[in-house]
């Protein structure tokens, strides 16, 4: 599947997949100097460019006072374009948490558009799984944390898990899917009813999306 690579100014340790041709990979203001490091080319450049501190030659430019962020601005700009699946880097591991939390946001807005996206951080990878279910590989190493950060999630299961859950609800005000660990088997995160953000390490890779899991 085709995807959108938005490349941030945050933290940074290269892709974890090579672009292919038909993917569409988009500098958000500060990332472009991170894509530089790496020898990426973006075929887009946007951002109000207060990180960058120079409009690069053919940006699209828009103004510091605005209601995006520079990574949702990139999110907006994929989902445009038809693009369903999103690799966000540079935005998990930044000096601001705030910018962080909107990241985490970001990703929520993609899964209310239709959409599934992940940040992919230095150390570690965040993914919000919405009325869907991921697997994790059965390599998969160290921890992985569940949590709901809006409206209560039901229907929560969680198989193959060191604490496995079946049914579950999880709220935002209780942090009851912190610390769990896999266990070397492929994991399973399903929610019927609501969104998860889940966290787990760089080293153990991508998610496997259900649709991904079913066609096999």
């Amino acid at each position: 599947m085709s995807k959108c690579i938005i490349i941030c100014a945050g933290g940074f340790d290269g892709l974890l997949q090579p672009p292919e041709t038909q993917d569409c990979i988009i500098a958000a203001d500060g990332g472009l100097k991170n894509a530089q490091a790496y020898g990426i080319e973006p075929g887009c450049i946007l951002g109000d460019f207060d990180s960058l501190g120079y409009t690069p030659q053919g940006a699209n430019v828009f103004p510091v006072e605005k209601d995006d962020t520079d990574a949702m601005l990139a999110a907006r700009h994929g989902l445009a374009l038809g693009y369903r699946d999103f690799h966000i880097y540079g935005a998990l591991d930044g000096p601001r948490l705030d910018h962080t939390v909107a990241a985490l946001q970001t990703l929520q807005f993609l899964a209310d558009n239709g959409a599934r996206g992940v940040l992919i951080g230095v150390k570690d990878i965040a993914a919000v799984v919405k009325d869907g279910a991921i697997a994790l590989p059965e390599r998969a190493e160290g921890i992985v944390s569940v949590f709901c950060l809006g409206e209560p999630a039901r229907g929560v299961t969680l198989e193959n898990l060191y604490y496995p859950l079946a049914g579950g609800v999880l709220t935002p005000g209780f942090p009851l899917g912190v610390s769990n660990h896999f266990i070397g088997k492929e994991s399973t995160v399903k929610v019927e009813k609501g969104s998860l953000t889940v966290l787990y390490g760089r080293e153990n890779g991508l998610p496997i999306w259900k649709e991904e899991a079913e066609n096999g």
